[in-house]
């Protein structure tokens, strides 16, 4: 995920940075020459983690029969499954999963909602995450590592951490071998359309397929650092994570955020004509869900929990947007939606028992999946319900 997660251990079930789960740091590159300054700093999530928001009547309630009928579990295979999204006919599910074998970390599968048949496509080397369908070709788009020479003894290295069964907290990797790759739908023919230094990930294709937003800090590799900024980097390497924009060729690449600490977790409305992500301050100790238009002007912030904030998703309507969020506990993640002008009290979506997180609406607006541990052995996998959006604007007032 695009996350240092402090506190949060629940996260260690599965997911990745647009939502992501490694805790090997990588080895920083030699800075590159001197690029321009960034023309402004965009202003820090305004929550704290010393400011206590108070819990509103509207996060006590219990909604989720309504709200989400028909849930069942999608991916019933692998140790755990997490971050799927639809094809734009709504038919196919582009998910990452861990599975048995030599590699311990994810990879990238295609599951078809019709018929059931599952591809995996990515190259089944290093790590992998954040993926996508093509909205008008046979074609993906999916973060990954397998380029890394050192791979495969990452690969093995992880194996035998896990098998020491020594504790560690919860860290996204940050890995700089990190590059965004597209290819055709079997995972065949894939290039390398960032091929930067640093962590490059966290991509999805306008409804155009003409654009790509997705996360970097390649701005931590591409000038020399002042001796405090490689001390922060060396602290967390998510703290020079921006977002950016680039044509589907990974030509025209433009940075839409300036801020200190992670942006990530970006997605379009279905017009393109927004950007929802995740912003944590500074200190990485909390995260709020924010807006703004495609060029990067007009940043809102929505959320003001004080907590952890994000995997925030807009519905096709454009009225509101779903997010996770542990403001009932650190331990307790659920899901909540708001209107995307945040005029309003967020609304509890889910009450069942485990984790609930990276929610994503079908492009039809009539169905969710999420990843959820609510499964029989506490393992993370993607859950699918019906969506009753006519409910949700009652509950949101904007019916």
């Amino acid at each position: 995920m695009r996350i240092t997660l402090f506190a949060i251990t629940t996260l260690s079930i599965a997911l990745s940075a647009c939502n992501p789960s490694s805790s090997q740091d990588s080895a920083s590159s030699t800075p590159m020459p001197a690029q321009p300054a960034a023309p402004t700093v965009d202003g820090a999530a305004g929550a704290t983690a010393s400011y206590e928001t108070p819990v509103a009547d509207s996060m006590e309630t219990e909604y989720e029969s309504e709200l989400l009928p028909n849930t069942r579990q999608l991916i019933t295979t692998g140790k755990r499954s997490g971050e799927g999204y639809f094809s734009a006919d709504g038919n196919r599910l582009i998910y990452q999963a861990e599975l048995e074998g030599d590699n311990p970390f994810y990879q990238i599968f295609v599951r078809d909602l019709l018929t059931g048949q599952t591809t995996r496509v990515s190259p089944g080397i290093g790590l992998t995450t954040c993926a996508w369908i093509h909205p008008l070709q046979d074609s993906v788009l999916f973060a990954s590592t397998h380029g890394d020479p050192n791979a495969l003894e990452k690969q093995e290295a992880e194996i035998a951490m896990r098998l020491s069964a020594e504790p560690r907290a919860y860290a996204w990797d940050y890995d700089e071998h990190y590059d965004i790759y597209q290819g055709n739908i079997d995972g065949s023919d894939l290039v390398n359309i960032t091929n930067s230094p640093g962590y490059d990930a966290e991509g999805s294709w306008s409804s155009d397929g003409q654009t790509i937003i997705f996360a970097s800090n390649r701005e931590a590799y591409q000038r020399p650092l002042s001796q405090a900024e490689q001390r922060l980097f060396d602290d967390d390497k998510s703290y020079f994570m921006d977002l950016y924009l680039m044509d589907a060729d990974g030509s025209n690449i433009r940075q839409l955020t300036h801020s200190p600490g992670y942006d990530g977790g970006p997605f379009f409305s279905a017009d393109d004509q927004q950007i929802v992500w995740r912003r944590f301050n500074p200190d990485g100790n909390s995260a709020e869900i924010w807006t703004m238009d495609v060029d990067g002007r007009n940043q809102r912030q929505l959320t003001d929990s004080a907590m952890v904030s994000w995997g925030p998703y807009f519905h096709p309507s454009g009225d509101y947007i779903i997010y996770s969020s542990n403001v009932l506990g650190h331990a307790n993640f659920e899901l909540f939606m708001i209107d995307t002008r945040g005029e309003h009290e967020p609304v509890r979506v889910t009450n069942t028992d485990g984790t609930d997180i990276l929610p994503v609406f079908s492009p039809s607006g009539d169905s969710l999946a999420w990843s959820s541990t609510r499964t029989a052995d506490g393992s993370s996998q993607i859950f699918m319900a019906d969506w009753n959006h006519e409910r949700a604007l009652e509950l949101l007032s904007l019916d």
